[in-house]
């Protein structure tokens, strides 16, 4: 019963939770970015180039067949593609997110720096309960 109950804190720490939702959201936010480049991005650069799509960009390279001593072809020959396209694309996958959470971050740093910086103006305030404390400490010694 102990591992279970150990397992349940865990669980219900708030960083994992806070993971959780995280990589949920993440998963979410790469089909976004998957759609926006292919559905948005390279149909126009497709049509640039010819109208071709861009993942069926490709270099092909020939593998000759391979024959038997007698002639007789043993293999046939084939066509092996290398989806550079394929890879252009993903590499703009990765670009996007990176520079999406990148303003993300930078954004959430800006407001955190001026969250510490209202902070850092208001110490006032405990000042002020401090004396009020003050006073009312002495004001009870004299009773």
């Amino acid at each position: 019963m102990g591992l279970l109950k150990e397992f349940k804190d865990f669980a219900m720490r708030g960083n994992v939770v806070d993971m959780a939702v995280g990589i949920i959201i993440g998963a979410e936010f790469g089909k976004i970015v998957n759609s926006l480049v292919n559905d948005v991005l390279m149909p126009p650069i497709g049509y640039l180039i010819g109208g071709q799509a861009f993942t069926d960009l490709a270099i092909k390279l020939q593998v000759p067949a391979i024959l038997s001593p007698d002639g007789t072809e043993l293999k046939a020959a084939a066509e092996v593609p290398i989806r550079y396209g394929m890879f252009i694309q993903a590499t703009l996958n990765f670009l996007i997110v990176a520079a999406a959470i990148f303003f993300v971050i930078k954004i959430m740093n800006t407001v955190k720096k001026r969250f510490e910086k209202e902070q850092a103006a208001a110490p006032a305030a405990p000042a002020a309960d401090v004396q009020l404390l003050t006073e009312i400490r002495d004001l009870l010694r004299n009773r």
